[in-house]
């Protein structure tokens, strides 16, 4: 059996755990994510994977972690809640501070291919993944494996335009128009109150009990959800699209959604193939075997 030591970095905790062959979680925890720079940042990891390195034998590190994640050159480029991770060779760094070998993969990608490896998708080969919470983000895997794109950028599905109008094009797009940040902004336009008064919870909860504007704005949501899957099953014909995010754990979400996509099929009447939506299965721990799943692919080990 081989053994992994594996971290999710996040803007304000890192997860931790150490995970086996079979995708179990044999050790979990959490510590506060430093602030200032990335020698504080690696300390942790080392410091952490020092408490576990005598009781496994690690086949290496796998991280998690946001931003534009580059593996081959061991850097994070793009942007996050962390300004410090982007730019330095970070995965060298803990190389040299662990002495294991380290895989890097971005947080989004590696919540897909932990559904790939144990999850929703585990019989699956060509699959997309949409993560759905303040915005829209997500993956796409071919052969069970990521595409990233030539510029880091594969599974960005929340840049989509879906309206003709480029008037306010950045207020257009499918993460400004059908994220479950986008429902709470509809609902509080509705009802006239500032954007901070609810979140994604309490629009529910208020549409539930019938109040009629945070009935539409859920329905203009998941509207809006669905015209985006449909284009994404034309652009990649997949076997399924797997929804994350916190909307994910409803338990009517694949139904609404499937109501939707069944009213735009009928309208489209040329479009004959009905989209395959599953929510995922792993959730707080999606990002940490991701990253396991991740090393073990690009090592061989699968």
């Amino acid at each position: 059996m081989r053994y992994y030591m594996t971290f999710d970095i996040g803007g304000t905790n890192i997860k931790y755990g150490v995970i086996n062959d079979n995708a179990e979680i044999l050790e979990k925890g959490s510590i506060k994510t430093p602030q200032n720079n990335i020698e504080e940042l690696i300390d942790v990891i080392g410091d952490v994977t020092k408490d576990y390195i005598d009781k496994y034998k690690f086949e290496g590190i796998a991280i998690s972690s946001p931003g534009a994640v580059d593996d081959l050159n061991g850097v994070v480029k793009g942007a996050s809640a962390l300004p410090y991770i982007h730019g330095p060779k970070i995965k060298e760094l803990i190389t040299k501070r662990t002495s294991l070998k380290v895989y890097m993969e971005n947080d989004a990608n590696c919540a897909a291919l932990a559904e790939v490896w144990n999850g929703a998708a585990k019989d699956a080969k060509d699959v997309l993944f949409v993560v759905c919470g303040t915005g829209i983000g997500g993956a796409v895997i071919k052969d069970r494996k990521l595409h990233t794109g030539a510029n880091l950028h594969g599974g960005e599905f929340g840049y989509m335009l879906l309206q003709t109008d480029l008037k306010d094009a950045k207020d257009r797009n499918w993460s400004r128009i059908a994220s479950t940040g986008a429902m709470v902004r509809k609902a509080c336009e509705l009802k006239g109150i500032n954007e901070s008064s609810l979140d994604g919870k309490r629009v529910f909860e208020l549409a539930e009990s019938g109040d009629q504007d945070c009935i539409k704005a859920i329905d203009m949501f998941y509207q809006n959800l669905a015209v985006g899957i449909y284009n994404l099953q034309y652009i990649y014909d997949p076997e399924m699209i797997i929804i994350g995010g916190a909307i994910s754990e409803r338990k009517d979400i694949i139904d609404n959604i499937n109501n939707k996509l069944k009213n735009i099929l009928d309208t489209v009447e040329i479009a004959k193939i009905f989209p395959t939506v599953k929510s995922c299965e792993y959730f707080n721990d999606a990002n940490l075997l991701g990253a396991v799943y991740n090393f073990k692919v690009k090592n061989e080990l699968i």
